[in-house]
């Protein structure tokens, strides 16, 4: 018997009701529509009083009534159910889902589980005409079945994933008297491949914004890797904590072929004396008061590419001062897709200008949610009050 309560908390668990529609599962019912020759296909999960459709071909509609549904009846048998006719059937001859719209007089679903095995849903096949229906064509609805399952279960774990790469980005900005320091990160997938850190080591700050080669959750492992790495002990200089992250990707993700391009800086407040080390990254810049750009131009390889070269020979800091009014900016290449293509300066520094650091991190990810934005895009701002 299964345990209602059981059962949907495992599909609350699951966060997937009510998401968009996924070509990796849309890819999966339109196979099944052409293996099987039906008109109708869904995915359909068991909610409290409802069916609702995570695809659907045919059938008109996100959600139905789960009453007197056919895929409530197999999610309740936690079985292959298979109805060739209904009409010649007893229980299901009087359905409303029989007798009315959609007519249905063949039905073939497989439930599908949960991670912890509790059933919450079908992949059924569907038509207004009887069918036969093969032990071959059984194992393949199993198996077509159980490939929605994986994708559905990569899904909630994407989910779980983004929550957890949410929680590692600075919610808090550290207080600098004297500065203003904003930062913000937008991903345009729902893993990202940047992250950016602010935080006070004694009396200076350390600022890092960092570009992992790629999309999706390899890229955004490796990514949470090298911010790992780089806040281990905070009391090693710039060079020796970038360093270590270079190591680490050499000698734990050679096989993977990713590197990551990186900005890792550190600022004295009282004299604005600015180190940046610059790992192929090459979009860091100083916005002076006067309106003049200073371009801190790449001066070595990204992290987990530097082909057997000393790192300490190829990773010096380059130094530089924050007077009065200037600005350090860091971003990632996501950004140069928003801004404006024909004067990229002077749309970064208008919005600066007239909005402020935290207005300018605002305004970058309001673009990032715009047409033009095709990557993730994060940004670092830290200016020197006047």
């Amino acid at each position: 018997m299964i345990d209602e309560l059981t059962r949907q908390r495992a599909l609350d668990e699951m966060k997937i009701l009510d998401t968009p529609r996924d070509e990796r599962v849309d890819r999966i019912a339109r196979l099944a529509k052409e293996m099987f020759g039906v008109p109708m296909v869904s995915v359909s999960l068991i909610d409290r009083d409802r069916q609702w459709r995570k695809t659907e071909i045919g059938l008109g509609g996100s959600e139905a009534p789960r009453q007197d549904s056919f895929c409530d009846y197999t999610v309740r048998q936690d079985r292959t159910v298979i109805i060739e006719d209904a009409a010649d059937t007893e229980h299901f001859a009087d359905n409303p889902f029989v007798i009315g719209d959609p007519h249905l007089r063949f039905y073939a679903g497989h439930p599908l589980h949960a991670p912890g095995g509790e059933p919450v849903g079908t992949l059924c096949v569907l038509d207004t005409e009887p069918h036969e229906f093969t032990d071959e064509q059984r194992d393949l609805l199993r198996d077509l079945a159980f490939w929605v399952q994986t994708e559905l279960a990569n899904d909630a774990e994407l989910d779980h994933a983004a929550v957890i790469q949410s929680a590692l980005r600075p919610h808090t900005h550290p207080t600098l008297p004297g500065y203003t320091i904003a930062g913000g990160a937008a991903s345009r997938g729902r893993l990202a491949g940047d992250f950016y850190d602010l935080s006070l080591q004694g009396r200076a700050l350390r600022i890092t914004l960092a570009d992992a080669m790629g999309k999706g959750t390899g890229p955004a492992l490796i990514a949470a890797s090298v911010r790992a790495s780089l806040r281990t002990a905070p009391e090693r200089t710039i060079s020796q904590a970038i360093a270590e992250a270079d190591r680490l990707l050499e000698e734990d993700f050679a096989d993977t072929s990713m590197f990551v391009t990186a900005v890792h800086a550190e600022l004295d407040p009282e004299s604005g004396e600015l180190q940046v080390i610059d790992a192929g990254h090459s979009l860091a810049f100083i916005l002076r008061a006067d309106g003049a750009w200073e371009h801190l131009r790449s001066t070595s390889l990204p992290l987990g590419m530097s082909l057997g070269l000393p790192t300490a020979e190829v990773r010096e800091p380059r130094t530089t001062v924050l007077g009065p009014g200037d600005a350090f900016v860091c971003c990632s290449d996501g950004l140069l897709d928003v801004l404006d293509p024909d004067d990229p300066y002077a749309h970064v520094y208008r919005v600066l200008t007239t909005l402020g650091p935290d207005g300018a991190i605002s305004e970058a990810l309001r673009l990032a949610a715009g047409e033009t934005a095709t990557d993730d895009v994060t940004v670092v701002v830290v200016r020197r009050d006047a």
